[in-house]
C-alpha cells in the first residue's frame, strides 16, 4: 500500500516523460465492452507523476505508463483518466494492472496537454482582461472539448455585456498574448497568501490551509491555481470570443484559445464560403444578401397569408350558403394543414355559424373549433372530451379551439363534435 502522496511533477517541471515506481493499486470496477464482455478497470497510484488529475476546471490528463519486466518484455498500458482523492493521492485508470513496486515510463499525451495549458492559461489571461476592462468578475470556469467559458458577474449598475465592450476585452486580452508575458509558479505559505490577498495582490484567497502554489502572470495578476499553464503568454496563440449568454448567475462567456481558435475560424470560414457560393456572392456580401431574402421571403409569406385568408374566406360563404339553417357547417379540406382550418371555421363564425372544420395533409389531421357570438357552447371543452376519448389531443377557449389526430379519424371525430354540439 501506498504510505504517502506521490509527487506532483507537473506543479514545477513541464515534462511530460518521467520515471516512477507503481506505489499501490486497486481493482475500480468491471465494465462492459460493445460486445457486453466484462472488462477490468484499474487504478494505479505512483510514488510521482507528471499527469494532471481532473481539479479547477481542467480536464486530467491521458497517456501511457510502460513497464519493462526482467525477461525484457515491454507492457504498455494506456492512461484513460486521472483523478485525486480525498487524501491527495493521484490514481491512473487503466485496463491492465500493474504490480507494486514496478519501475515505470511515464508518457503524457503532448497534444491534449497544450491544449489544456492553452486553455487553463487563456482563462486566467481572459479573466485578468475582463476584470480591469469592465470590473467583471469570474466565478467559475468550465474546460470543455471544444469549448471553453467563464461566468461573470458584472460590476453593480451594469446590465449586459456589449458588442463594443467584448471586442475592448478580446483586444485586450490578445495584447497580453503578444506580450508574451512570463508566468511563474511557487509556493507561499497561507500567511503569504493572506498579505497578498490583503494588499489586493491576489484576487481571491482559497480556503485551504497549509502552502499554496501561487501563479504569476507578469505584470497582469497573482492568482491561487494548482493547474497546468503556458511558460509564457505567447504560447497561449490568441483568445477569440465566442458567444455570450446570459445564466442564472451572471453572464456566460465562451471562448477558444491557442490552435482551437485556429479550427474555429477555419470552420467559420468553410461554412461562410459554402454559403457564399450557394449565393454566388462574395463572402463580404453574405450578409447583404441574406437580409435581401429575408426581406423577399416576409413579402411572399404576406402575400400568401393574404391569398389563404381570402380562399378561406370564400369557403366560410360556400359553406354557409349550402349549410341547413340552425345547425353547425361541417366541412373536410385534403391537403390543406391546420392553419387553414382555423382560418375557414373564424370565417364561418363570423357569419353567425357554428364551425366544425377539418383539414387533413398526409397521414395529419387537424380539427378546428368557433362559435358565433351569443352561442353558448365551449368549443375548447367539447373539442378536449370527444378528441381524448379518441387517443387524439386538443384544446383552446370557448370560443376557439383546435386539435390534431390522425387523417382516417378527422370524418367520425367531426360527426361526434357535430352530435355534442346538438346535444
Amino acid at each position: 500500500m501506498a504510505g504517502s502522496v506521490g509527487e506532483r511533477l507537473y506543479y514545477d517541471s513541464p515534462a511530460l516523460e518521467f520515471t516512477a515506481t507503481v506505489a499501490d493499486i486497486r481493482l475500480d470496477s468491471h465494465e462492459k465492452n460493445e460486445a457486453g464482455e466484462k472488462q477490468q478497470l484499474w487504478q494505479v497510484a505512483l510514488d510521482r507523476t507528471a499527469f494532471y488529475p481532473e481539479g479547477g476546471g481542467q480536464p486530467w490528463d491521458t497517456g501511457v505508463l510502460v513497464a519493462v519486466s526482467r525477461s525484457g518484455a515491454t507492457l504498455e498500458v494506456a492512461v484513460e483518466r486521472v483523478e485525486e482523492d480525498e487524501a491527495g493521492e493521484v490514481w491512473h485508470y487503466v485496463r491492465k494492472p500493474l504490480v507494486e513496486g514496478t519501475e515505470i515510463t511515464g508518457r503524457v499525451d503532448a497534444a491534449r496537454r497544450m491544449d489544456h495549458v492553452q486553455q487553463h492559461s487563456g482563462q486566467h489571461l481572459l479573466s485578468a482582461a475582463f476584470l480591469s476592462e469592465l470590473e467583471a468578475k469570474t466565478v467559475s470556469f468550465h474546460l470543455g472539448a471544444e469549448t471553453s467559458s467563464i461566468d461573470l458577474v458584472l460590476r453593480e449598475g451594469s446590465e449586459r455585456l456589449s458588442e463594443d465592450e467584448l471586442q475592448r476585452v478580446e483586444t485586450a486580452a490578445n495584447r497580453l498574448v503578444f506580450a508574451d508575458r512570463v508566468l511563474t509558479p511557487r509556493w507561499v505559505s497561507r500567511g503569504e497568501a493572506e498579505e497578498m490577498y490583503e494588499r489586493g495582490d491576489l484576487r481571491k484567497l482559497p480556503e485551504r490551509e497549509g502552502p499554496m502554489r501561487i501563479v504569476e502572470m507578469q505584470g497582469v495578476e497573482f492568482n491561487a491555481c494548482g493547474g497546468t499553464h503556458v511558460a509564457s503568454t505567447g504560447a497561449i496563440g490568441g483568445v477569440m470570443l465566442r458567444r455570450v449568454e446570459k445564466v442564472r448567475q451572471g453572464w456566460r462567456v465562451e471562448f477558444v484559445c491557442g490552435l482551437r481558435a485556429v479550427q474555429a475560424a477555419r470552420k467559420d470560414f468553410g461554412l461562410l464560403a459554402e454559403v457564399a457560393g450557394s449565393l454566388s456572392v462574395g463572402a463580404g456580401d453574405v450578409p447583404g444578401r441574406v437580409a435581401s431574402l429575408l426581406e423577399d421571403a416576409k413579402a411572399a409569406a404576406k402575400e400568401r397569408r393574404g391569398l389563404i385568408e381570402e380562399l378561406a374566406r370564400a369557403e366560410a360563404v360556400a359553406l354557409v350558403a349550402e349549410a341547413v339553417e340552425g345547425s353547425a357547417v361541417r366541412a373536410v379540406f385534403v391537403g390543406k394543414e391546420m392553419e387553414f382550418a382555423k382560418q375557414v371555421a373564424a370565417k364561418v363564425a363570423g357569419f353567425g355559424r357554428m364551425a366544425v372544420v377539418g383539414a387533413t395533409n398526409g397521414p395529419e389531421g387537424s380539427i378546428a373549433m368557433a362559435r358565433p357570438v351569443g352561442l353558448l357552447t365551449d368549443c375548447g371543452k367539447v373539442l378536449r372530451e370527444v378528441l381524448s376519448a379518441a387517443g387524439a389531443r386538443g384544446g383552446g377557449s370557448a370560443d376557439r379551439a383546435q386539435g390534431v389526430c390522425r387523417a382516417e379519424q378527422v370524418e367520425a371525430l367531426l360527426g361526434q363534435l357535430v352530435e355534442a354540439i346538438a346535444g
